[in-house]
């Protein structure tokens, strides 16, 4: 079953081979081996030297990890085996002819070569995600990331007075006149003062009268500097933009001035300083943006999710200073704890809240209502500044997580004991918890005691590393995604449950086993491999899959809000170029890996 067209032919539709320059793809044909591998035959061992990157012209070759585990069958215009080769040492998976195959081998040495020569060959086989660009200046941003979409507008005869009143109440600072999509005029404060208060126009009358008609305008194509360039030399604060003859936003002189001021240390400090829940609920509403302004600027994933955290735990406690503000000082010593995305600094631009309350054990009956009414106030000014009430009942207000502290060891204590499905699933949530505000000595040595009793209880451990399990990476048999089959997510994968939630997984048994501290995920997994609970490279393994599929995730969310939509964590591969579909497959495969090294024992994968 010979090659059937010249090899420089074939490797020329084969990526990244098609990128090389003619000369070099003609020398990579001159010193290839062609292979043909009956099926059944073993192509190479578990444990053998690597000496070749190997690329499947016809066939099917099956690839299993050392549990005997199946990571894939691949097919023509696959490359593999370049795993071993990048990391040195053997090889840690096996590589068998399910049917009868045809195969170029690529010699070691040629393959480093390619790499140190080739920028797209190197960058094809580099897993990791590294960030898209060093920064974005914003005078080259696009106006469609920075303005606001769907603005308010109002008919022509409104009257003046209804349109300030709509303008008060949205705190906007101008209207444009023309129907939803259209804008034939636009109004500002700076026309209700000049031409009502001071010029003595009827607030009767209609906003017509008033108006800017046929403002200057930009597409959204436009760069931000046009937007300066216009406002300076037609002396205005305010740009319509108009795509095709439809209003899609409105730049105003605060957008700039918000951007360039953007970030999360600029809301944390409205946030703080807010006097009431509307307040900070404003500010929060700006996360969106800062998402996008974040992952646009090439902020690593953990980066991103780390200050969008930090907006949450402010949030949080500023709510515990308002709350006892309006309710007294607390009779007892408290924490309020955040577990889930929260507790482990890792919210994206979707999060509901998960959080708890520990007291302290002096604490008596008659003032149980106190903290019943704290949470209440709490976890509502959290569901105002948008992050939704938790659909489990995973918080302070459920009497059941508002409890003191000899409560929560007895708890803690029980699921250790039996841990039968519930059980699991509330350790797998109480095992992220971090504090947020209050007296955290509280929580101490009950999360010392806890990890030192978990990690002891071998029953326990191995009922939650089956409980990490369940969530699978989303691969397919036949070298593809596999993606979800109905509903109304149909043709998706889920990047949170199917993407990130698995590594979420393994990371918390990790740091179960080796009793670490440390919620967060990356943080976890780094500690295990300083530990000795995961090897260096298969740490680096997952931590490199975790990094791209946790950016993916990002980038998704981040290009729903530039788009007008609300974030979710459902991507279409379809959406995807070939080169990033190949290296999310190789992610999931990496973690798919790890569980079943995980599930046989097998921890620390070498």
């Amino acid at each position: 079953m010979p090659l059937s067209q010249p090899l420089t032919q074939f490797l020329a539709s084969v990526h990244p081979y098609d990128r090389l320059p003619e000369t070099a793809l003609t020398d990579l044909a001159g010193v290839c081996t062609e292979r043909e591998v009956p099926t059944g035959d073993t192509i190479y061992a578990l444990g053998s030297a690597p000496e070749n990157l190997f690329i499947i012209v016809a066939g099917e070759v099956d690839v299993t990890d050392e549990t005997g585990a199946q990571i894939s069958i691949l097919g023509s215009r696959n490359s593999f085996g370049e795993r071993a080769l990048l990391r040195g040492g053997t090889n840690q998976r096996k590589a068998v002819a399910t049917a009868d195959s045809v195969l170029i081998a690529v010699p070691k040495a040629v393959f480093y070569a390619l790499i140190e020569a080739h920028p797209p060959v190197a960058k094809f086989f580099d897993r990791r995600r590294t960030a898209r660009r060093e920064g974005v200046d914003l005078g080259t941003m696009r106006v469609e990331q920075l303005m606001t979409r769907r603005p308010f507008t109002c008919a022509p005869d409104m009257a003046i007075r209804t349109a300030a009143e709509h303008m008060r109440a949205r705190n906007i600072s101008s209207v444009c006149v023309g129907e939803t999509e259209s804008c034939h005029g636009i109004v500002t404060q700076t026309d209700m003062i000049e031409k009502v208060i001071v010029g003595g126009t009827d607030p009767q009358a209609p906003l017509s009268e008033i108006m800017t008609a046929e403002p200057l305008t930009l597409d959204s194509h436009a760069l931000v500097t046009d937007v300066l360039h216009l406002m300076v030399e037609g002396g205005i604060g305010h740009v319509p933009i108009i795509d095709e003859g439809r209003l899609v936003g409105i730049v105003t002189q605060t957008d700039l001035t918000r951007a360039q001021a953007m970030s999360s240390a600029d809301i944390v400090g409205r946030v703080a300083q807010a006097a009431t829940v509307e307040e900070m609920a404003r500010a929060t509403g700006e996360i969106p943006k800062l998402l996008v302004q974040l992952v646009e600027t090439g902020n690593r994933h953990e980066v991103v999710t780390r200050l969008i955290t930090d907006i949450a735990d402010t949030v949080t406690r500023r709510l515990l200073t308002l709350a006892e503000e309006k309710l007294g000082p607390a009779p007892v010593p408290y924490l309020w704890l955040a577990c889930g995305s929260q507790g482990r600094q890792e919210q994206t631009g979707v999060s509901d809240q998960d959080n708890c309350l520990i007291l302290s054990d002096d604490v008596t009956d008659a003032q149980m209502s106190y903290f019943a009414d704290l949470a209440k106030f709490v976890s509502g000014g959290l569901d105002h500044c948008g992050y939704f009430y938790c659909p489990g009942d995973m918080m302070a207000t459920n009497p059941r997580w508002c409890q003191p502290v000899r409560i929560w060891r007895e708890y803690f204590e029980g699921w250790i004991a039996k841990p039968n499905p519930e059980a699991q699933m509330l350790a797998s949530v109480m095992f992220d918890l971090r504090p947020i505000g209050g007296d955290e000595s509280l929580y101490e040595s009950l999360q010392a005691s806890t990890l030192k009793a978990a990690s002891a209880n071998s029953i326990f451990t191995a009922h939650m590393i089956a409980n990490s399990l369940k969530h699978k990476p989303p691969l397919g048999l036949l070298r593809g995604l596999a993606t979800i089959r109905s509903g109304a997510h149909r043709n998706t994968l889920d990047l949170k449950h199917n993407g990130v939630v698995p590594v979420v997984d393994l990371a918390r048994v990790y740091s179960l086993e080796g009793q670490l501290r440390p919620a967060n995920t990356r943080a976890r997994l780094e500690a295990a491999v300083s530990a000795g609970g995961l090897s260096s490279t298969g740490g680096a393994d997952l931590l490199d899959a975790y990094d791209l599929i946790a950016t993916m995730r990002l980038e998704h969310q981040a290009a729903q809000i530039k788009a007008g939509g609300a974030p979710d964590n459902h991507l279409n591969p379809s959406d995807l170029s070939d080169f990033e579909r190949s290296h999310l497959r190789d992610a999931f495969v990496v973690v798919k890996t790890m569980q079943s090294a995980v599930g046989s024992g097998k921890g620390a994968l070498g």
